[in-house]
């Protein structure tokens, strides 16, 4: 015979606990505790945030306090001689290098060969050493230097002929001055 389920009981919270499966007790209370973690949580959520508007305000309190005073920069003295290397260095470092290549370059023939460039940044003077077979051209490198934009000047200093060569090159040198742009 079939079990029957008679009850004329009213309705109350304690018969639906009685009757609830303790499955759904347990997670009903793990529920109950995530939601009161979770609400404990922000809560100090918020009190964190609170605590650091208080500090940024009295950061920015303090920040507008020594920015109101006036800042005293210390005087130092820089020695003559340090002075004038830290201004050497500058100016060589500021030297228009890549210009004064391609200059070189464009006017450089294939008949006469390069020794040294030497930059003098205080005269805006460029020392070029160069070897080459005939005075012919020696003179016509002077001429198409001359030409280039970035050369205001172009001066020959020396010039002799190499006798320990036994190709007896002439080497020659010769001063140009750059024009600043």
């Amino acid at each position: 015979m079939k079990n029957m389920n008679i009850d004329f009981a009213p309705r109350s919270l304690r018969r639906t606990l009685f009757h609830t499966h303790p499955a759904l007790l347990v997670l009903g209370c793990a529920g109950l505790l995530l939601c009161a973690a979770a609400a404990f949580g922000g809560w100090k959520l918020v009190e964190q945030q609170r605590l650091r508007e208080h500090e940024l305000r009295h950061v920015r309190e303090r920040a507008a306090a020594i920015s109101a005073r006036p800042v005293e920069v210390a005087q130092v003295a820089i020695p003559e001689g340090q002075a004038v290397f830290v201004n050497g260095a500058i100016m060589q470092l500021n030297l228009p290098w890549r210009d004064l290549q391609d200059a070189v370059a464009a006017a450089t023939p294939r008949s006469v060969a390069l020794v040294a460039m030497e930059p003098d940044p205080r005269k805006q003077a460029l020392k070029i050493t160069a070897e080459t077979k005939t005075s012919d051209d020696m003179v016509a490198y002077v001429a198409e230097l001359k030409q280039q934009e970035l050369f205001s000047g172009v001066v020959l200093t020396r010039h002799e002929i190499n006798e320990q060569d036994p190709n007896r090159p002439l080497r020659f040198q010769l001063e140009a001055t750059w024009v600043t742009r």
